[in-house]
C-alpha cells in the first residue's frame, strides 16, 4: 500500500475520488497529507473534513518542507497547476494525471478546458487522460496509464471534459495501483531515456 501526498489546487474533485476508493478498499493507498499552492482552495477543506493534515504552501521549498514531516512513497498531483520539483529523494516517485492522450495536447499551457477545447477544434475523435510519472518538464514523464473517450461532433467543450474526467476518476486509481504492484523503477526501466 502506497502512502500519498496529494497536491492540489482546485476543488479537490480527484482528492474525493481517491477518499472513496481508499474507504470502499479499491485504492492500493493511504493519504498522508494535501497540500495546494491556493489558500482557498475547496480541496483542502474536503481534506480537512475528511481528516487528512491540509496545507497552504506556495512553492516547491515550502512544500517540500511539509512533506517532510510525513512518510511518503508517492506524491499525486491531483489539478495541481504549477511546475513542481519534488526532494531528491522522491524525484521518481511523482505521479500526475492529464486530460489528454499524451504525446497530444500537452505540454507548457495545456491544462484544464485549454485542452478540451484544443481537441474539439481539431475535430478529434478520441480523446482521454494520461496518468505519468512527472519529471522537470511538463508532461514528459514515463507513461503508466492512458484511457481513451470516443468523441461525438455534437460534443461541446464541457461535455468533453466531462467525459474525460470519468475516465480520470478511474485511471488516475488503477495506475496508483499498478505503481503498488510494479514498483516505480518498473515504469522509468520500460521506457528510453
Amino acid at each position: 500500500m502506497l502512502k500519498m501526498a496529494v497536491l492540489l489546487s482546485g476543488s479537490g474533485r480527484t482528492l474525493d475520488n481517491f477518499h472513496e476508493r481508499i474507504t470502499d478498499g479499491s485504492l492500493a493507498g493511504e493519504i498522508q497529507v494535501v497540500i495546494s499552492n491556493v489558500s482557498t482552495a475547496l480541496g483542502l477543506e474536503k481534506a480537512r473534513r475528511y481528516g487528512y493534515p491540509a496545507f497552504h504552501a506556495v512553492g516547491s521549498e515550502l512544500t517540500n518542507r511539509i512533506l517532510a514531516g510525513y512518510e511518503v512513497d508517492v506524491i499525486c498531483l491531483a489539478g495541481y497547476l504549477k511546475l513542481y520539483t519534488p526532494p531528491s529523494h522522491l524525484s521518481r516517485a511523482v505521479i500526475n494525471i492529464h486530460p489528454s492522450l499524451i504525446p497530444s495536447f500537452c505540454g507548457a499551457g495545456f491544462y484544464g478546458h485549454r485542452v478540451h477545447r484544443a481537441v474539439k477544434e481539431k475535430g478529434c475523435t478520441v480523446s482521454g487522460c494520461t496518468v505519468h510519472f512527472a519529471d522537470e518538464m511538463y508532461d514528459e514523464g514515463p507513461i503508466i496509464l492512458q484511457k481513451c473517450v470516443a468523441l461525438d461532433d455534437r460534443d461541446s467543450v464541457d461535455d468533453i471534459a466531462a467525459r474525460v474526467f470519468a475516465a480520470e476518476c478511474e485511471a488516475f486509481p488503477e495506475a496508483i495501483n499498478l505503481v503498488d504492484a510494479r514498483g516505480i523503477e518498473y515504469f522509468w526501466k520500460r521506457v528510453a531515456r
